[in-house]
């Protein structure tokens, strides 16, 4: 099972924070800079915590984001880790048991720092190639006027400004002040500058030339590149001048000449790799796993939808599916069970009085997960069929039909319900025979492989 279960969940709590205004040449920048790195979802999550930052409101369940973007939960927490890698949010987390999130949203790069980033701008270069990529670029960067024949005459502060020397006194010291300007991302990096030192020369490269930004810029491209110390040793060489200077484009224009010479003519490609869990359960193995993974993972709306074949549900089932995460403080995934099981169990009809007399006996009986929802949907059964007989009147005229010997439509139920106490299939029984031919294939493999070396 990947990790957002355990790091996020539909009933989690969030706020937003918005430090300083944002802009309209903002959402350009979000738009054509950063969307074709991170995918339209994880845009779309941020322009909705942008429009729902700027109230002020109190804490919000997470289920709230899923029926606004239309995304399970696994959908939101991917989304919101590309954010986080790209630099566009911030999250913090308050408690364990019941967590909080609280989502700061910060704002897009300047285009000039955005494409002298050798990270950013070569993972934009690689999703939308060459072409498009001067084009984004001239859109946002604006050549510099010809300064030729024009002289500064600007005045300056003192000229027009003069100090009145009142007894009123000092203003207040101002706290917590938000900049606006800041690095686009974190990374940590783990470069071996030591090595570095050894194989270059003193003469050549003086360590003084090694300041702190040119460092950030070697470790950056060491890692865009998949290089270490020795081969940016090299890249070194080619980049430093006759006055024994280095710059950062000097080093950047080394870098891409040394990859098209020794590895390849086209730039290398950034790919999101998205946190795994640790291995305890692994992918779901069964269809029982892949239904509560499912039933976890989806919003309300998502299952109404399926349900129905991908036709969207009625505003009156959805609001009934809210109503009892929202006002009743039902977990979504135990929402889902009731839902697949009272539809299913009534030929697709939602009687809202049904629907809410047996979650007001899963809320009673304090059930939180999906496994205890189809438990107690199994053990009441009988219960649950009763209530729907007592709260229908034509369910009486379907018992005497009953008791007439005359065929019944059969009951159908959820695929779970039936899938607890199934037993397993015995695995098959291992060739003895068989593996050790297999085994002594294998050592003879590794010892034609020990003779060839």
């Amino acid at each position: 099972m990947t990790a957002f279960y355990k790091e996020l969940q539909p009933a989690d709590a969030f706020k937003i924070r918005l430090p300083y205004p944002f802009s309209d040449y903002d959402r350009q920048l979000l738009t054509l800079l950063y969307q074709p790195m991170v995918g339209s979802e994880a845009i779309s999550l941020y322009l909705t915590l942008w429009a729902e930052g700027g109230a002020v409101r109190a804490e919000t369940p997470h289920y709230s984001l899923m029926n606004t973007l239309g995304m399970p939960i696994s959908k939101i927490f991917e989304s919101r880790l590309q954010l986080e890698a790209i630099g566009l949010l911030k999250t913090f987390k308050k408690g364990n048991e019941t967590r909080t999130f609280l989502y700061e949203l910060c704002p897009p790069l300047d285009p000039r720092d955005f494409f002298s980033d050798p990270l950013l701008s070569m993972f934009l270069f690689s999703k939308i190639g060459d072409i498009a990529y001067r084009r984004v670029r001239d859109r946002f960067i604006i050549p510099a006027e010809e300064m030729d024949g024009f002289e500064e005459i600007s005045r300056t502060f003192t000229d027009i400004f003069k100090p009145v020397h009142a007894k009123a006194g000092y203003p207040n010291d101002s706290q917590n002040l938000q900049q606006r300007s800041r690095k686009g991302y974190k990374a940590e990096y783990d470069f071996d500058f030591s090595l570095l030192h050894q194989g270059l020369s003193e003469q050549l490269v003086p360590k003084r030339v090694l300041t702190a930004p040119i460092k950030e810029c070697i470790c950056t491209l060491a890692f865009l590149y998949g290089w270490g110390p020795l081969e940016m040793q090299k890249v070194i060489l080619l980049a430093i001048d006759d006055d024994y200077r280095l710059t950062i484009e000097g080093i950047k224009k080394a870098a891409s000449d040394y990859y098209k010479m020794t590895v390849s003519t086209t730039a290398p490609k950034l790919e999101p790799v998205l946190v795994k869990a640790p291995e305890q359960s692994g992918e779901p193995k069964t269809r029982q796993d892949e239904l509560i993974l499912y039933l976890e993972s989806a919003a309300p709306i998502e299952v109404l939808r399926d349900i129905a074949g991908g036709k969207e549900p009625l505003p009156a089932d959805v609001q009934l599916a809210n109503n009892l995460v929202l006002q009743h403080g039902m977990e979504p995934p135990v929402v889902n069970v009731l839902l697949q099981y009272v539809l299913l169990r009534t030929d697709m009809k939602l009687t809202k009085s049904y629907v809410e007399k047996i979650a007001s006996h899963w809320i009673r009986k304090n059930v939180t997960t999906v496994s205890e929802a189809m438990e107690l949907a199994r053990t009441e059964h009988a219960q649950y069929v009763k209530w729907k007989a007592e709260g229908s009147p034509a369910s009486a005229s379907r018992s005497s039909v009953r008791s007439g010997g005359k065929p019944v439509r059969e009951e159908k139920l959820p695929e779970w319900f039936y899938t607890k106490d199934q037993p397993q299939p015995a695995a098959p029984q291992k060739n003895e025979s068989l593996e050790i031919e297999k085994q002594k294939i294998l050592a003879e493999l590794a010892l034609e492989i020990r003779k060839g070396d």
